[in-house]
């Protein structure tokens, strides 16, 4: 096969596509605009930059991002293998060195011989083979491009969370611990997360600092498109909703007992490693947009966070989304030109995995149109399937992006009513009818570990 496939997006998507792609002997010319035009949200010029959360989700397999990674990894995902290579501790989830993790995600699809990395943006679509991965922050000339191909495109907006130095932490206040007494991944008996607690007026006080806090300005026409993504909800939008709903939400003390008091805490922020040496931690769920000089005096009113020192402050910026159920088939593949593929969040897959999983998905799928093979469309009893399935027949008027859960799977029959039983049986449904799928299309993963290194 000598037909080069062109992928625009250099992130977790157009990465994914492009070595699925060249693993199976296709030429890829792989579009990155960075570092010649930055985005909003990036910081680095390096391929699969995690912008916002370093959490790539559960790991349990029963659990829905759980069964959606090892439906990946049974399906050769470089992002997943890579991911777990550099995970940091997180209790049940994957938690990721962002940067060692870009860097070998960058060094791997530049050195592959079958990819060609250029760094320039694409401000129209070519002709030929195209997989469009370029992500919620798609470039203005793109996005322009895209609504005329498309007739629509809608927007919803982002938030990042703040990061500390963890020496600036004061753990004579916070505490380590995960919920309900978890082992740690450290091994050590500690738990994976630093805890600030709040006492009720220390919580009543924080929520009405929020409340009062200057936002940064969203203008033009951005403006009038403004919608918040329930799965990212800036932290002063949640505590507009009621006192108590940040208690409910990202502070809630469930499963956690200050070791100094013996007792739950009214509230609790949550502080998540970041990097492997663990000197950075994340603000679990800590999204927010209030204007910077605000966002310092408010976080260091968090028990423990008095001296934090930020090395990242929260912010927002706007995505970009197709209205996926009038425009693809559940293979990614564009109704109107066979030859064009869409992947990632542009797609309304949220999250990293999900996102992910659409460049597995749609890298594969355009070597197996080439070919002239059938295209995987995968049982909607799978993780994969069912999210796909979502995205490209949920009602057109009302989409919105989804992140992979056990909602979207078809119910058991007969129906299993303990949640427990019922999750772990949609797993073993889940990995059955995949392994079965796959036999039938006589698929097989070209997962090189040669050329990955020692991997999970």
């Amino acid at each position: 096969m000598t037909e080069t496939i062109t992928i625009i997006g250099g992130g977790l998507a157009g990465t994914e596509a492009a070595w699925q792609a060249a693993n199976r002997g296709v030429h890829v010319t792989l579009y990155e605009m960075r570092p010649k035009r930055p985005t909003p949200a990036h910081v680095t010029d390096r391929l699969a930059e995690l912008v916002c959360s370093n959490s790539m989700g559960s790991t349990l397999p029963d659990r829905a991002l759980g069964i959606l990674k090892n439906e990946m990894l049974r399906m050769g995902s470089l992002i997943i293998r890579t991911a777990y290579k550099h995970a940091l501790p997180a209790g049940g989830a994957l938690a990721v060195s962002r940067e060692d993790f870009a860097e070998e995600v960058t060094r791997l699809i530049q050195g592959h011989p079958n990819i060609q990395v250029i760094r320039e943006e694409v401000t129209r679509i070519p002709e030929g083979p195209v997989i469009v991965a370029t992500g919620p922050l798609t470039s203005d000339a793109l996005t322009r491009e895209l609504q005329k191909l498309t007739g629509r495109y809608l927007y919803f907006y982002d938030a990042m969370a703040p990061i500390v130095t963890a020496e600036s932490i004061d753990m004579s206040i916070a505490f380590r611990q995960s919920r309900y007494d978890r082992d740690s991944a450290l091994g050590d008996g500690a738990g994976d997360y630093i805890n600030c607690p709040m006492n009720k007026e220390g919580y009543e006080a924080f929520v009405e600092a929020l409340l009062a806090a200057p936002r940064m300005e969203l203008k033009g026409a951005d403006k009038e498109l403004e919608r918040y993504f329930e799965g990212c909800m800036p932290i002063e939008v949640l505590a507009s909703r009621g006192k108590d709903a940040l208690a409910y939400g990202p502070m809630r003390p469930v499963g956690l007992r200050d070791p100094r008091t013996g007792k739950r805490p009214y509230a609790v922020v949550q502080l998540r490693q970041d990097n492997v040496a663990g000197t950075l931690y994340n603000l679990v769920g800590f999204q927010t947009n209030i204007k910077w000089g605000a966002q310092k005096e408010i976080l260091r009113m968090i028990p423990g966070l008095q001296q934090a020192e930020f090395v990242r402050l929260g912010q927002m910026h706007r995505n970009t989304f197709i209205n996926s159920p009038t425009l693809l088939h559940p293979t990614l593949q564009f109704r109107e030109r066979a030859d064009l593929f869409f992947a990632g969040q542009i797609t309304g897959t949220e999250g990293y995995v999900g996102s992910t999983m659409g460049g597995l998905v749609a890298g594969i799928n355009l070597v197996r149109l080439l070919r002239g093979e059938p295209l995987l469309t995968l049982p909607r009893t799978t993780m994969t399937g069912a999210l796909l399935h979502y995205i490209t027949h949920a009602e057109p008027e009302e989409f919105q992006p989804m992140k992979a859960n056990m909602g979207l799977l078809p119910e058991l029959r007969p129906r299993v009513r303990n949640k427990r039983q019922r999750y772990a049986a949609y797993a073993q449904r889940a990995h059955q009818d995949l392994e079965r799928y796959l036999e039938e299309m006589g698929f097989e993963s070209v997962f090189s570990e040669e050329k990955l290194g020692a991997g999970r």
